[in-house]
C-alpha cells in the first residue's frame, strides 16, 4: 500500500496577514534554500516511519528503484530502467546502477534492498508501513511470525541484481517503488539495529541529499547535497536548511522577513494570500478522518459513530473552519486519486457522496446508542495534533456534538505530533483525528484502513464481511481489473454505511514560495517538496 501518516501534519493559521506582503527571497547563498516543516520527523528510518514529517524527510534523503521526475512521471531511480515483470506479472528483476552510491561513498547493492524489505515486514521492526509489501510472496506468513523475514520473496541474485517475487500481480507496484520503498544500508543496520535512523549519525542516504544535524528532537537540521548521488550533477541546491514551525504566523513572518524561501500555510492564511504570486496550492491525495476505538465498548457502538458523522457539516468545516481550499469528503477515497480505466471516471465521483449532514437523523442514532450502551451521559476524549488546524477541527466537532447530542461530552486533547502517533498506535484514545496520504493511485490503500486484519488498522474495527471484500480485492490472480474496481466500490459503500471510519475532508497543500526559487515541484499525491529539482536565481 503506502506510507501512512497518522496525525494531521499540517500547520494552520493564527493571525490575519496581507497578501501583498514582501515576496523577496531569504538572505542566503544562491545554493542554499531555507524552508520550514510543520513538525519534527518521528524517524529517519524508512522501514519504520509512517508520519507526515518523516515522509517529507524521506522525499529528500532517500531514493528507491524508481523515483518521480519533475513532471510526476515514474522513472528509473537506483535501478537502471523500468522493468517488465515475467511469470504472469509476478517476478520483477532489477539491475542496480553501477554508480549508485550511499552518502558515505559505499555502493548501493541489491542486498541493501533485500535487507530493507525483509526488515520492513519483520514484525520485530514494528513498522507502520509493512503493508507496502503486502503483495510480495510470503508477506503474511512473515508478518504473522510463521516464517523468518529471510523467507520474504525478495533476494539479491548478486551484488547488482535484485529479484522481487510477488504472490499475485500488484496493480500499483511502480508508484510504490517510486515513492515509498527505499533501501537501507545493510552495514549500518547491522551496527545500529533498532537505533538505525534515530539520528543523522545513525543513517546514510541513498537520495539527492544527506541528513545533517538531526537528533530526533532538534527543531533545525540540514539536507546537504550528497556528492555521491548518481545524478548529483543535476542537483543545483547544495543545502536545504530546515526549521520546525508549528503555526502560520511564525512561518509567514519568517517569509516576509526574508528568513525562509518556502513555508507551508493552511487555514484562513491561505485565503489571505489568494492573489499573491508567492502562493503555490493544489489538492492532494490526503484524507482526514475520525477513528473510533473499537476495543472500547462505548466507541465500538456503530450508532455513535453514525451520529457524530451525521452532525458534521463538512462544507462548513472546509469553507469556514479550514478555509484553505480543502474539500468535503464524499466517501473514503479522495477525489482524483484513482481513475476507472474502462471509462476514465474518477473513483470517488463514481461512488458518490455517502456522507450526509442531517441533525435529526444524528439525534436518532445517538438515542439508539444511549439505549444500547445503557448510558444517558458519555464523556469521550478525542486526540488531535497540537497544530492550529487540528485543534480548530477538533473544537468544531466538539461544539457540534455537545450542541446537538444531549448527554455527550467530547474533551479535545492536543499533543505533539510524535507523541500523538505513539499514543494513537497503542490504542490510547476514544476518538482520534487522523489522516492518510496516498501515493499509489489505487483506492485500496484508503479502503484498507478499515480492514481489521491489516496492521495499519488502528481502530481495530473488525467487520468480517468487510475483511472478506478486502481479501477479494487483493486476489488479483482471480479478478480482472473491472471486477476488482467493482469490489472496491462495494467496499467503500459498505464502510461508509457502517461508518467504521468517518471521513472528514480532502486536504490541500499550500506553500509560500519566493519568486527567486525556480523549478520547485511538489508531489501531487503527498504534497512533499522535491528539492532536488529546485534552484535559486
Amino acid at each position: 500500500m503506502k506510507k501512512q501518516f497518522l496525525a494531521m501534519g499540517a500547520i494552520l493559521f493564527s493571525g490575519i496577514l496581507f497578501a501583498g506582503c514582501s515576496s523577496s527571497s531569504a538572505s542566503s547563498s544562491p545554493e542554499t534554500m531555507n524552508v520550514t516543516l510543520a513538525g519534527n520527523p518521528a524517524t529517519a528510518d524508512p522501514n519504520k516511519g509512517g508520519d507526515t514529517n518523516s515522509g517529507s524527510l524521506f522525499a529528500q534523503t532517500d531514493e528507491g528503484l524508481y523515483k518521480l521526475d519533475k513532471n510526476q512521471k515514474v522513472v528509473a531511480g537506483v535501478a537502471t530502467k523500468i522493468v517488465k515483470p515475467t511469470t504472469n506479472g509476478k517476478i520483477y528483476t532489477f539491475k542496480i546502477k553501477k554508480n549508485a552510491k550511499w552518502s558515505n561513498g559505499k555502493a548501493i547493492t541489491a542486498q541493501d534492498f533485500a535487507t530493507s524489505f525483509q526488515r520492513q515486514v519483520d514484525p520485530k521492526t514494528k513498522s507502520q508501513v509493512a503493508n507496502l509489501l503486502t503483495y510480495v510472496k510470503n508477506y503474511q506468513a512473515v508478518q504473522d511470525g510463521k516464517l523468518k523475514a529471510s523467507a520474504l520473496g525478495v533476494k539479491a541474485l548478486n551484488k547488482d541484481t535484485l529479484q522481487i517475487q510477488l504472490s499475485k500481480p500488484e496493480p500499483y507496484l511502480q508508484t510504490v517503488l517510486a515513492t515509498s520503498l527505499y533501501p537501507v544500508n545493510s552495514a549500518y543496520v547491522k551496527k545500529y539495529g533498532s537505533n538505525y535512523g534515530s539520528s543523522s549519525s545513525k543513517v546514510v542516504s541513498s537520495g539527492a541529499y544527506k541528513l545533517v544535524g538531526w537528533n530526533g528532537t532538534k527543531d533545525t537540521w540540514t539536507y546537504k547535497k550528497n556528492p555521491y548521488y548518481w545524478n548529483a550533477k543535476q542537483v543545483k541546491l547544495s543545502k536545504i536548511e530546515v526549521q520546525v514551525v508549528k503555526d502560520d504566523t511564525t512561518g509567514t513572518n519568517l517569509f516576509k522577513g526574508n528568513k525562509v524561501q518556502e513555508t507551508a500555510i493552511s487555514g484562513q492564511t491561505v485565503s489571505q494570500f489568494a492573489n499573491s504570486k508567492n502562493l503555490n496550492t493544489h489538492l492532494i491525495s490526503r484524507m482526514a478522518f475520525l477513528e473510533f476505538n473499537y476495543k472500547k465498548s462505548a466507541t465500538s457502538n456503530e450508532n455513535l459513530s453514525k451520529a457524530i458523522s451525521l452532525l458534521l457539516d463538512r462544507k462548513t468545516m472546509t469553507s469556514k473552519v479550514l478555509a484553505d481550499g480543502s474539500v468535503p469528503a464524499l466517501n473514503m477515497v479522495p477525489k482524483g486519486d484513482s481513475t476507472d480505466t474502462a471509462n476514465g471516471k474518477d473513483f470517488a465521483g463514481e461512488v458518490g457522496n455517502l456522507l450526509l449532514y442531517n441533525i435529526k437523523d444524528a439525534q436518532k442514532d445517538w438515542k439508539l446508542a444511549q439505549k444500547q450502551l445503557g448510558k444517558k451521559k458519555l464523556t469521550l476524549t478525542m486526540l488531535v495534533d497540537n497544530t492550529t488546524t487540528d485543534k480548530q477541527v477538533g473544537q468544531y466537532i466538539q461544539g457540534q456534538a455537545q450542541k446537538y447530542l444531549k448527554g455527550l461530552t467530547i474533551d479535545v486533547k492536543a499533543m505533539p505530533h510524535a507523541q500523538h502517533i505513539g499514543v494513537a498506535s497503542n490504542g490510547g484514545y476514544d476518538i482520534n483525528l487522523d489522516g492518510w496520504t496516498g501515493d499509489n493511485q489505487d483506492p485500496e490503500e484508503f479502503l484498507q484502513l478499515g480492514n481489521g486484519e491489516d496492521p495499519v488498522n488502528f481502530t481495530k474495527w473488525g467487520d468480517k464481511h468487510y475483511t472478506k471484500l478486502m481479501n477479494e480485492i487483493d486476489d488479483t490472480n482471480n479478478h480482472t481489473t473491472s471486477e476488482r474496481w467493482a469490489l472496491m466500490q462495494e467496499a467503500d459503500k459498505y464502510l461508509m454505511a457502517k461508518q467504521g471510519i468517518v471521513p472528514l475532508y480532502q486536504s490541500t497543500a499550500s506553500h509560500l514560495v519566493s519568486k527567486d526559487v525556480q523549478g520547485l515541484t511538489y508531489s501531487n499525491q503527498s504534497g512533499d517538496a522535491l528539492y532536488q529539482y529546485a534552484s535559486i536565481k
